[in-house]
């Protein structure tokens, strides 16, 4: 999740087919909403796509949760049944979980018409029943090149003593990016991201973490600390500024 452009509205007019994307060719992460909870990007890519824009033509690629949706449609659930509708075919993808599990699961390539602004998408699953739903896709934002970064990062929270060093040092890899948190204290024994538990990657100076990490978010994370009389776990956020970005 690499925020480094802020979003570009596009307002539609006339045929949505026939407009130009409002950004600039390139791949692009961005949000993909829709209407229902039964139909939604899986839970590894936290809501987002990667956004292609190709000679002014934009298309989004989702993974799924599973494989129970079987095929995609631009349109209304009554236009993707008729004679000569192009339905869209799903990809086998690979996706990577907080955890480092992995799971193979659809994905689909969706044209985007527009951005800002809901369009039909009708859904098939197994039981070969339509369904009609309405999506969105906002907030594109260029990705990066996979590689090591250096970016400045601040902490809020707790007692306002502890800090972590910054700039910290980044690696972005397929498009994920994991930070190393170098702490001010040698006391902090474990650390907690979207709910799962991250250990000290050193065992000797201040402690340091590698944790996957979003860009210009608040990110509320956890620390085990074990500086006072009995262990504590403090709440903490913390923020990776993309304006700061260097490569190594």
């Amino acid at each position: 999740m690499l925020l480094l452009l802020a979003s570009c509205g596009q307002k539609p007019s006339g045929d949505p087919a026939a407009e130009k994307a409002p950004i600039a060719d390139g791949v692009y992460t961005a949000d993909f909403k829709t209407d229902g909870s039964m139909f939604h990007v899986n839970e590894a890519h936290h809501g987002k796509g990667v956004l292609t824009v190709k000679d002014g033509k934009m298309t989004i690629h989702i993974s799924m949760p599973s494989k129970n949706t079987v095929n995609l449609f631009l349109g209304t659930a009554e236009d993707a049944q008729k004679d000569g509708a192009k339905l869209i075919e799903p990809t086998v993808d690979t996706v990577t979980y907080d955890d480092g599990t992995t799971d193979e699961v659809y994905g689909f390539d969706i044209p985007v018409p527009y951005l800002d602004k809901e369009f039909d998408c009708a859904l098939v699953g197994t039981k070969g029943k339509w369904y009609d739903h309405k999506v969105s896709v906002s907030n594109p934002v260029l990705r990066l090149e996979d590689g090591e970064y250096t970016c400045a990062v601040t902490l809020t929270g707790g007692s306002g003593k502890a800090t972590v060093e910054s700039p910290a040092r980044i690696v972005i890899k397929d498009g994920r990016a994991t930070a190393t948190v170098v702490w001010s204290s040698k006391h902090y024994e474990l650390m907690t991201v979207n709910g799962v538990e991250y250990k000290p990657v050193n065992t000797e100076g201040n402690s340091t973490f590698e944790i996957p990490v979003e860009l210009d978010a608040d990110m509320k994370v956890s620390a085990l600390t074990t500086a006072m009389s009995e262990p504590h776990t403090i709440e903490y956020t913390l923020r990776f500024d993309s304006s700061t970005l260097k490569k190594d």
